[in-house]
């Protein structure tokens, strides 16, 4: 049985209306060994009949049947299939991979079989020793001779096993002596039970094989048979399949390196925008850490500060009901009593409650024979006191006060020789009717407070025990009843949840508390800095636009750069999506790149902004990049080189394989 039929095949091409017919009912069969040449004048329908039977051209009447198997009815994945697996192709023009390597050209056919890496490997070093160009086999095709170039493409064409090979004009560019090489090559190859068709105008050419058909004008003028086709031996074909991701991201990583000088250029370009966007994450980051770190080592994030609630309307928030609470401080009304304080203790994840007093007015502060007047505020030391930091001394004790170095200096020179001496404090307070009384009381300096960060104060604070406040306030008659609370709760993680128990807790059914806390300050101080780091980041991003269409060009300048190539690869078997992810493989190399360039120029940048800044900053990073960041950047510049990728790749594989082969 013939390996393939042509039954009445026929072909027109259209200008406007009008018919061009270039193939008017063509005939034929064709045997395994036999070495045929289709022999004929330009426009006789030679090239268009070997694309219909090579299965690139199915716009025709007629069928193709090859082992009995029809091909007008198949699918498009059915035809890729019929080439990698029966068609090889050779052309006039050769159609080599620049950038590829001899065996790296021999190796895109055999990447469409089943063989392993090795086995690949070992028959493309097989081919170039059945083709002479073993010692050829690391050179590009720049490097090579016209009769080599062929040589190359006829290996190419062997490797996957095919059962037929299609020559197109192969010696249509050659030498004569070149000529004899790849002719004897092409009967070697017939001789091996293979069926070789070679399109000629030559008639020196057509002499070489077992047969010759003539065309002209579309038709068969002649059939003649010089000798028999070549004897046939059985043996085991190879499998073909489709390309693999792999080696599309290969064959994509092997021309990135070839372009490297444009690719980085193009990388770097987008890296800015990716770097920008990463650093000022980092940044964000980074101060919203500094800042928690430095008021969290000064004031003891496990506490909740807790005022009795002023307003009735239980609808306020918890905001707007501290606010008002504030402005009444002071009055015998906004107090803490012995119910409020029982309340606060039953709540779940409350370790401790501690009744606090907070009393100011204008006072006086004496210390031997120097005095200090002027607003003056006396706190109660609690757990949100833990960080305090000592000049001199240490926390207060029953019967003893802390002070602050301002104040202690304006007291005495050697201000830190007050600890251990006594001070005495008049302050004003008031009675639980609401009466005016002042509280006059004697203290052992027990420590000198570090003043706090920021502009000066001129009031004066003082600190001394819950008790030693109680008993000053009972022996002036004054109300004796806390100003508010200090809630330690027992985790930081909990903070949250018990300061909302907390606000919802209600006496004769109205909410009684309001709250305050370091860690709602830290939320707003975070939530500010967060929102500027992510405009500062979109504002840096917007050149991540820029980098789109950077990539776009790019990418569409590789395929009018490979469009040759393109052809050469679905000629031999390649799908669509194949053409469409060598591209997008492409693009997502070079938005890895890009990452990888940002995440480096990042981590540099971080290192040279904290080291130039840590003597500002007691060490701390002020610019803190995280794993997040770096991921969130890899994401985007995936997602980028796909966005880019979309429209150039998927021109790519829209292209007409013929045109492709015939571009220059």
């Amino acid at each position: 049985m013939a390996v393939l039929e042509l039954k009445n095949i026929r072909k027109s091409y259209f200008l406007g209306k009008e018919e061009f017919p270039v193939l008017k009912g063509i005939n034929l069969e064709f045997e395994r060994g036999d070495f045929v040449s289709l022999l004929g004048e330009s426009g006789g329908g030679k090239s268009t009949l070997m694309n219909i039977i090579g299965g690139l051209d199915r716009k025709y009447e007629g069928d193709v049947i090859v082992d009995g198997l029809a091909q007008k009815t198949k699918k498009e994945k059915d035809m890729d299939a019929y080439r990698r697996d029966t068609i090889g192709f050779i052309f006039q023009s050769f159609n080599l991979v620049s950038y590829l390597s001899v065996l790296d050209n021999i190796l895109i056919s055999l990447k469409m079989t089943s063989l392993s890496d090795k086995e690949r490997h070992e028959r493309a070093i097989e081919l170039t020793k059945q083709v002479g160009l073993y010692e050829h086999r690391k050179k590009n095709p720049s490097q090579l001779s016209g009769g080599q170039k062929q040589r190359v493409a006829i290996a190419r064409a062997l490797a996957s096993d095919p059962e037929i090979i299609l020559a197109d004009e192969p010696t249509g560019a050659l030498d004569s002596q070149n000529t004899k090489e790849v002719l004897a090559l092409l009967r070697q190859i017939a001789q091996s039970g293979k069926t070789v068709i070679v399109v000629t105008h030559s008639q020196e050419v057509a002499d070489y094989g077992t047969r010759i058909i003539r065309l002209a004008d579309g038709q068969i003028t002649g059939d003649e048979r010089l000798k028999e086709p070549y004897p046939v031996e059985s043996h085991q074909r190879m499998n073909s399949k489709a390309l693999s991701y792999r080696d599309t991201f290969r064959t994509a990583f092997k021309h990135f390196t070839h372009s490297w000088k444009i690719n980085l250029l193009i990388a770097i370009g987008t890296a800015i925008g990716l770097f920008s966007v990463i650093f000022f994450l980092g940044l964000g980051n980074g101060a919203t850490k500094y800042m928690n770190d430095t008021i969290t080592s000064s004031v003891n994030p496990n506490v909740v500060t807790i005022f009795k609630r002023t307003t009735t309307d239980n609808k306020l928030g918890n905001e707007q009901a501290l606010q008002q609470t504030q402005q009444e401080l002071g009055n015998a009304a906004t107090n803490l009593d012995s119910t409020h304080l029982s309340k606060l203790k039953k709540v779940d994840n409350v370790k401790k409650v501690e009744p606090t007093y907070s009393i100011s007015g204008l006072g006086t502060l004496t210390a031997s024979d120097k005095s200090k007047s002027g607003l003056m505020t006396l706190d109660t030391w609690t757990q949100s006191n833990i960080n305090d930091d000592y000049v001199a001394g240490s926390k207060p004790a029953d019967g003893e006060i802390a002070i602050y170095a301002s104040d202690a200096k304006e007291l005495n020179k050697d201000y830190k020789s007050l600890v251990g001496k006594k001070i005495t404090l008049k302050i004003p307070a008031k009675t639980a009717a609401g009466a005016s009384v002042e509280v006059t009381k004697e203290f052992t300096v027990s420590g000198i407070l570090k003043n706090p960060q920021g502009p000066a104060s001129s009031s004066s604070s003082l600190i001394a025990t819950y008790n030693t406040v109680k008993a000053a306030l009972e022996s002036a008659n004054a109300d004796s009843d806390a100003t508010y609370a200090v809630v330690t709760v027992n985790k930081v993680d909990n903070v949250k949840s018990t300061t909302s128990d907390i606000q919802n807790l209600k006496i004769d059914g109205t909410k009684a508390f309001v709250t305050y806390s370091v860690t709602s300050f830290l939320d707003v101080i975070t939530n500010i800095t967060n929102i500027v780091s992510y405009v500062l980041a979109a504002i840096a991003g917007i050149s991540l636009i820029v980098s789109i269409f950077m990539i776009v060009v790019t990418t569409y300048m590789s395929v009018a750069e490979r469009t040759k190539e393109i052809g050469v690869i679905r000629a031999l078997g390649g799908r669509k999506k194949d053409i469409s992810r060598l591209f997008t493989a492409e693009s997502l190399i070079l938005g890895l790149s890009s990452a990888a360039i940002a995440i480096g120029f990042a981590y540099l940048g971080q290192f040279l902004i904290n080291k130039a800044l840590s003597s500002f900053l007691d060490g701390a990073s002020i610019v803190q990049i995280s794993g997040g960041h770096i991921i969130f950047a890899i994401i985007v510049a995936v997602l980028i080189a796909l966005l880019a990728s979309l429209a150039p790749s998927g021109r790519a594989a829209r292209l007409n394989t013929i045109e492709a082969l015939a571009s220059e």
